[in-house]
């Protein structure tokens, strides 16, 4: 775990770890990602995120947006929206940081525009 230090980011942390649960991502009753091999990240002030492999994602429901944002602890994120979901999930395709190295390319669903289980 890395402690980022500076005026902005006093006390900021992130860490990931292999998630030992189950997360089911749904939108409607459909059934958009489904993974045991999921990376949590946990982050200061946030709730756990889980970020799923591309092969655990029904990326053939996809489509990408040209939505982006910027975090200075994980870097540049793009997002891919599902039917009826706007930006529903998005990725890190090259973590700016080593700590957020784990979650490249992997996507993460957004709590609220989709919904996401945990078991």
């Amino acid at each position: 775990m890395r402690n980022y230090v500076g005026m902005a980011t006093t006390g900021h942390r992130i860490s990931t770890h292999p998630s030992d649960k189950k997360v089911r991502v749904e939108f409607n009753g459909e059934v958009l990602a489904e993974s045991t091999r999921a990376i949590a990240l946990e982050e200061t002030g946030l709730p756990t995120r889980y970020y799923l492999p591309r092969e655990d994602v029904r990326m053939d429901l996809l489509t990408a947006t040209d939505t982006t944002s910027h975090c200075p602890f994980k870097g540049d994120a793009s997002y891919f929206s599902a039917p009826g979901a706007t930006d529903a999930f998005w990725v890190y395709e090259d973590p700016s940081e080593d700590d957020a190295k784990p979650i490249e390319g992997l996507l993460a669903p957004w709590p609220g525009r989709v919904e996401v289980i945990v078991e």
